[in-house]
C-alpha cells in the first residue's frame, strides 16, 4: 500500500468507526501538516513485524522546569525509560524489536520522530532547553493526533497496534490558543475505547495545580496519572514507574491488556 496523507489516515480510522465526528472536528482544528508528519518516521511497510508497540513522550521544556532547576532530572528520567526499552535482561530481542518510539516537547519540537527503540535519541544538554510556555492542550492534541495517524498507518498495512503514551508537565495549560481540555478528551475518549492505548499524564507538584483534575479533563483515567512531588527522586521514581509500565506493555498483548494501571508509590 502506498503512503498515505495524514488527512487520508484520520478519514480512514473515521470511515472504520474509530474516530468519532466530534474528534475529526478536533482534528480538522489541528495544522496536520508538517508537524505531524515530520513525527511519523519510519514508514509502516518498512517494519518487518508481526505487532508494533508505539511507545510516545511528550516532555515539559517550559520555563519553569529550567526555574525550579529540573532539566537535568527530566534528561534522566526520559532517558531512564529508553533504557528500560532496549534492556535485554527484561525484553527479548524480538520484543525490543517490535517496539517503535516517539519524543517530542511540549512547545512542539520533536526530539525524534518514530523510529526503532535503538535509535532513540537521548535527551542531552543540547538538543534540551526549557524556556517556552506551556500550550497543555494544544500540544496534547497533537500528539494524540500523533499516535493515531501512525497507528492507523500500521492498522492499514494489517499489523496489531499497542500504544503508551506519557504526558508530562510541571504546570496547568497557559499558552493554548486553539485547543481546551474537553478537546483532547474526545480524542482521548476514541482512542481509549479501543483498547490499544494507554495514555498516562505525569503532574510534577507546582504546589497548587490539581493534577489529577487536570489530566481527568483531558479524558486520562485516573489510575495512569503520576503526580510526583517536585523533587528529583520523585520525579526520577516516576519515571521509572512508566518506565517499568512500558515495560510490562511491550511484551505481549496479554501483558497489556491485563494493566490496569500504575503499581505507584509517587
Amino acid at each position: 500500500m502506498s503512503k498515505l496523507s495524514v488527512s487520508e489516515l484520520f478519514q480512514s480510522a473515521q470511515d472504520e468507526g474509530i474516530v468519532s465526528r466530534e474528534s475529526m472536528q478536533v482534528l480538522a482544528a489541528i495544522d496536520i501538516g508538517q508537524e505531524i508528519e515530520d513525527a511519523l518516521g519510519v514508514p509502516a511497510l518498512e517494519v518487518d513485524s508481526s505487532e508494533v508497540v508505539l511507545v510516545t513522550m511528550m516532555i515539559d521544556d517550559s520555563g519553569s522546569i529550567k526555574y525550579v532547576d529540573n532539566e537535568d532530572i527530566m534528561r534522566e528520567g526520559h532517558n531512564l525509560v529508553l533504557d528500560a526499552l532496549t534492556d535485554q535482561d527484561r525484553l527479548s530481542k524480538g520484543q525490543i524489536a517490535s517496539i517503535l518510539a516517539h519524543t517530542c516537547y511540549l512547545n512542539g519540537t520533536v526530539l525524534f520522530p518514530y523510529c526503532f527503540i535503538p535509535n532513540a535519541v537521548k535527551m542531552t544538554k543540547q538538543n534540551y532547553n526549557a524556556t517556552g510556555g506551556t500550550p497543555l492542550y494544544d500540544e496534547s492534541a497533537v500528539l494524540l493526533a500523533k499516535v493515531l495517524a501512525k497507528t492507523q498507518e500500521f492498522a492499514l498495512d494489517g499489523v496489531p497496534v499497542r500504544t503508551i503514551t506519557l504526558i508530562v508537565t510541571d504546570a496547568n495549560d497557559e499558552h493554548s490558543i486553539k485547543m481546551e481540555a474537553a478537546d483532547v478528551a474526545k480524542l482521548a475518549k476514541d482512542m481509549l475505547m479501543q483498547e490499544n492505548h494507554i495514555i498516562a499524564g505525569m503532574g510534577i507538584s507546582d504546589g497548587e495545580t490539581d493534577f489529577h483534575k487536570v489530566f481527568s479533563s483531558m479524558g486520562i483515567r485516573d489510575e495512569w496519572i503520576l503526580t510526583p512531588k517536585n523533587t528529583k527522586s520523585e520525579i526520577r521514581a516516576a519515571f521509572q514507574i512508566f518506565s517499568q509500565s512500558a515495560q510490562e506493555g511491550s511484551k505481549t498483548a496479554q501483558n497489556f491488556s491485563s494493566m490496569g494501571g500504575f503499581a505507584k508509590s509517587v
